[in-house]
């Protein structure tokens, strides 16, 4: 049996003191102590893990200042802080043993847009991609990008000084910062602006503030000579702290907002930001150039510099490989053609962007004849070339590119690429010799890796493949860590040109040189002289003897490998998050995550469960349980007496008080609606409900599940029994004394009522519905073809019968003969909530079924597509090879091959209908939105897909009363504001789910895809 899981890391007697204080205060944000909130933090997008005390989300700017102020006491001197943002630092910035300030949860709004002077002001929580959102309808934009954009945040920028794709012109986040409003350590607040000498010299003596400021002003504007001597003149220019770009001195002025760009955090809060924005480009084109080896596209990029390109982008076929592996790829298939007959082994993505239409086009003209003379030349092995100069073609090939980083994380095997010596920035004309050099290095350790990058700024992305829970590959990491440096000083460049340094901190002396080294140290000690912002990042304060935080830290390789081998594979898709953060995804039409995205909350995504499970099957393993025997254990036998009476002491006894690491494991996973966007839309392919259910199934084995699981996970089972008395049933459950009872007894909340009359009474005599196996096995293989078997699905069958029949229907008057198959459980409910043992017997009762028919060669198709994918999907994990060969189409999937037999209709009128797709659906067939749109087309229809995420249903989670506020969230997030847009009547789902929170929220009926056609084929 599962045993109580006591393990988690003691917190600091200061700082438990320190945060009673501070609630004492009145500190109107959240202070979160738990075990699985500070795991949640203790990771980020780099391969490190630290653990944090606590973390505290301060809701407002008052808030922030009693954090500095409290601590300023002398019984807090000892807590640390460490601000965060959206945790996709790739070099461990954020992390800390302090206490993390997280800034990302409640400073998330956009304060004030003036386009009449260009700028705007918002809080350091915004996201990127949620400012661009909201500056868009204005013709602006802030022009930073870089790959993380959707869950980036605007004080992530600032801190790491952060850039991407078109810095040649746009420059990093500091060349946009106008003005910041910063907290320093002891809650003072620093409104920055630039400021003069005398200005400077005129402050009074005294205040931490004054004397940070007057302190930083005398070093950049002494050791000027020495500072510009000391760095190589590039686009990427130095990376904490910017000592070049603090003095003006043309203008004899000091902005000491270009020294807090960089410094991760060491010396403030940052609260609030005033940034320039740019105008939206009128005309844009990209050219993507195909290239028969990436050292020839890497050898080819000057010339494009040299067209006045905005940017110059690079990948590898590593990556591209990759990402033709993942559902990415069938948004950019078309716009990054093969070239027949040659081997596309990197490409280049040029662009060209500019309000002038006729100069844009002018300059991309020039490049394409430069470009065809090279091919017909067969030189600087460029094999083809593609235009695209529409902007959404752009759009998609650029978060291809974006998606790159977490690509190379989901390479096979244990070695994964990883991030360490992966933004080197060297000038743009030493960067292919500089990589020629790096590529041999790794190559003599026999190491594969995939590259990508900004090669208009000498920019490239290299991610090594190592196991970090190999203790020699770890070695290895930091050897080849300290040869990277020595290289990089080689080509006269930098380490670190883009993400910051965090734990590569410790080779700053090195890039600086003792006495500026020095001057660095003096400005950390003048803002934060007791070392309490971010200890150990970029450089200590002087006359402290606390060291930097050093290349070969804890990494979170170190607790992985305390968990046996055959467990990591078994739970690959949660071992090998990366980190990567794209589940905290911010566009709520995206279906990616809904629960992160209701409560902001960390442990609530695909990252932060996946990471608390990483650490519930390390504490198995510190006590010998090996996960996957107790899985099998559980599979194969069934409790005693003796186990179970456990069970009920564990939950309802004196033992229920206890502290169990576990119950923090459930609260993460039972927010999670299962929908399954994480398995695909997850770079890494992290699948949460596959792990969750295997989680939940152990758990139980532990404490007794409620009430209502045993509910859904058999519902099916009594489902045919109850529609012989449908309106009996129903009668009992339409009261309000009925709803109040079922929510009290078994917890669930707006029962659907059973289709009256049922599915069976409707088709009654309907004689091309028999089922009769021995005569469908006496028709020839040709009479087969004209028949369709119905797959039936529980909710569709019994509480939406309507769209069955109509899919009859419409099978008829395509000329083909429909047959209903005798309903047999599909068993995803009991995946979801956990029963494995009961899923497996009914999965593989199903299956068997199904393969049965599946010999016949007649389609099999089912109406819903979350449990049409349930056989693929659920099936094939627990069945493997036991699966057999039957598949059970879509009806999209059905339909699209008969249009060929169909004659094309001219659309009737140009009324369109709306697509509200099932996020399932959409997630794990990419294409579905887009065939269903042929299939209208080819019909006589006209078809929009609506942009939505989870509709906040997901199966029964919306009718779980602890749920019902959670899946009204989720709903309104993208769901409730597209609806009101349309006329209802013209609005279909495809999901069950889908259709039943829609009428349940909104009183309105959407249809089915397969109705709307019927009502095509009627006209």
């Amino acid at each position: 049996m599962l045993p109580a899981l006591t393990y988690q890391s003691s917190i600091d007697n200061a700082v438990l003191s320190y945060l009673t204080a501070l609630s004492n205060a009145g500190f109107q944000g959240d202070i979160e102590k738990s075990y699985a909130s500070r795991l949640a933090m203790a990771t980020d997008n780099s391969i490190y893990q630290q653990l944090p005390q606590a973390v505290v989300l301060p809701r407002d700017i008052n808030d922030l200042i009693l954090v500095g102020e409290l601590g300023n006491r002398e019984e807090f001197q000892s807590v640390t802080f460490s601000p965060r943002g959206g945790g996709t630092g790739t070099n461990g910035q954020s992390l800390t043993s302090g206490i993390v300030v997280d800034l990302s949860r409640y400073f998330n709004k956009i304060l004030e847009i003036n386009v009449a002077e260009g700028w705007v002001r918002v809080q350091s929580g915004v996201i990127k991609d949620q400012l661009n959102d909201a500056l868009r309808e204005h013709g602006y934009f802030f022009s930073p990008d870089l790959s993380t954009s959707n869950r980036a945040t605007i004080g992530g920028m600032i801190n790491t000084d952060a850039s991407g794709q078109g810095s040649l012109k746009y420059g990093k986040t500091s060349d946009h910062v106008l003005a910041l409003t910063a907290v320093l350590v002891d809650g003072s607040i620093l409104n920055t602006e630039p400021l003069s000498s005398l200005q400077l010299d005129a402050l009074e003596q005294g205040s931490l503030v004054n004397n940070a400021l007057q302190t930083t002003a005398q070093i950049c504007r002494d050791k000027r000579q020495q500072i510009l001597d000391k760095f190589p003149q590039l686009n990427r220019f130095l990376t904490g702290y910017d000592l070049k770009n603090v003095y003006d001195e043309q203008l004899q002025s000091f902005d000491i907002a270009r020294l807090l760009c960089g410094a991760e955090g060491s010396l403030a809060f940052i609260a609030e930001a005033k940034l320039n924005i740019t105008p939206i480009p009128k005309s844009r084109t990209l050219v993507n150039i195909k290239y028969d080896s990436f050292d020839s596209a890497l050898r080819n990029a000057p010339m494009m510099v040299e067209a006045h390109a905005l940017s110059v982008e690079t990948i590898d076929s590593k990556v591209l490989n990759l990402a033709k592996e993942d559902i990415v790829w069938n948004t950019v298939e078309d716009l990054l053609i093969d070239v027949p007959g040659k081997t596309m082994l990197g490409i280049n993505m040029v662009e060209f962007a500019s309000n002038n239409i006729a100069d844009n086009q002018q300059q991309v003209a020039a490049l394409c004849q430069r470009l065809d003379q090279l091919i017909a030349d067969q030189q600087a092995g460029i094999i083809g070339y593609q235009v695209c100069d529409d902007l959404a073609g752009i759009q998609k090939i650029y978060t291809m590119r974006k998606k790159a980083v977490g690509l190379l994380g989901a390479a096979k095997g244990s070695q994964k690429p990883i991030a360490f010596a992966e933004d080197t920035c060297v000038p743009p004309e030493n960067l292919a010799d500089f990589i020629a050099e790096f590529r041999q290095l790794l190559d003599d350790k026999s190491l594969n890796y995939g590259m990508f990058g900004h090669v208009d700024a000498g920019v490239l992305h290299v991610r090594p493949a190592l196991d970090m829970c190999d203790p020699q590959q770890e070695l290895l990491m930091k050897q080849v860590s300290d040869q990277v440096v020595t290289l990089v000083a080689k080509y006269g460049g930098l380490m670190w040109g883009e993400h910051g340094k965090g734990f590569r901190s410790e080779y700053g002396p090195e890039f600086f040189g003792e006495e500026l080294f020095t001057e660095l140290r003096r400005i950390k000690a003048a803002f934060d002289p007791h070392n309490r912002m971010n200890p150990g990042k970029i450089c200590t304060p002087l006359g402290n003897d606390s060291e930097l935080v050093k290349v070969d830290s804890v990494k979170r390789g170190f607790y992985d490998r305390q968990i046996a081998i055959s467990t990591r594979d078994s739970f690959k898709q949660a071992m090998e998050c990366n980190g990567n953060g794209l589940c905290f995804n911010y566009d709520t039409s995206s279906p990616m995550c809904p629960s992160m995205k209701i409560t902001a909350d960390r442990r609530h995504s695909p990252k932060g469960r996946a990471g608390l499970v990483r650490e519930w099957l390390r504490q198995l393993a510190e006590q010998g349980i090996n996960a996957d025997e107790l899985e099998q254990q559980l599979l194969t036998t069934s409790p005693t007496v003796k186990q179970l009476i456990e069970r009920l002491k564990n939950t309802y006894g004196a033992n229920r008080h206890h502290y169990d690491f576990s119950h923090e494991v459930m609260e993460a996973m039972n927010g999670c609606l299962a929908c399954k966007a994480c398995a695909s839309q997850c770079p890494i392919k992290v699948d949460v409900p596959s792990f969750r259910s295997r989680f939940m199934n152990i758990y139980y084995s532990r404490y007794q599940r409620p009430a209502k699981d045993y509910l859904v996970a058999y519902v099916e089972n009594v489902l045919p029994l109850m529609v012989k008395a449908p309106v009996l049933v129903n009668s009992l459950i339409r009261p309000q004394w009925s709803k109040k009872l079922t929510v009290k007894t078994i917890g669930y909340v707006d029962m659907p009522l059973l289709s009256v009359p049922t599915l069976t009474e409707s088709l009654d005599g309907h004689h091309a519905l028999c089922f009769d196996m021995q005569w469908l096995q006496a028709l020839s293989d040709q009479e087969r073809q004209n028949y369709v078997l119905i797959v039936q699905d529980p909710f569709t069958s019994f509480y939406d019968a309507q769209v069955v029949r109509d899919f009859i229907h419409l099978i008829e008057k395509l000329g083909k003969k429909p047959i209903l198959l005798p309903f047999k459980p599909n068993g995803k409910a009991q995946h979801v909530k956990g029963f494995l043992k009961a899923f497996a017997k009914t999965a593989t009762s199903t299956a068997d079924f199904l393969n049965q028919l599946a010999v016949l060669n007649i389609p099999m198709v089912g109406v819903d597509p979350a449990l049409v994918l349930c056989y693929r999907d659920e099936y094939q994990e627990v069945l493997q090879q036991r699966r057999g060969k039957f598949t059970v189409y879509t009806v999209h999937e059905w339909l699209l091959p008969l249009l060929k037999d169909i004659p094309q209709k001219t659309p009737l009128n140009d009324t369109p209908w709306y697509l509200f797709a099932h996020c399932t659906e959409k997630t794990k067939m990419p294409n579905a939105e887009k065939q269903w749109g042929a299939i209208f087309s080819h019909l006589g229809g006209v078809m929009e897909s609506v942009p939505v995420g989870c509709c906040g249903m997901a199966g029964t989670f919306g009718h779980e009363a602890d749920k019902l506020e959670a899946s009204k969230n989720v709903y309104n997030l993208s769901w409730k504001a597209n609806i009101e847009q349309y006329d209802p009547a013209r609005c279909m789902a495809t999901g069950y789910s889908c259709r039943s929170q829609v009428k349940r929220l909104e009183h309105i009926q959407f249809k089915h895809p397969l109705q709307a056609l019927l009502t095509l084929m009627n006209k």
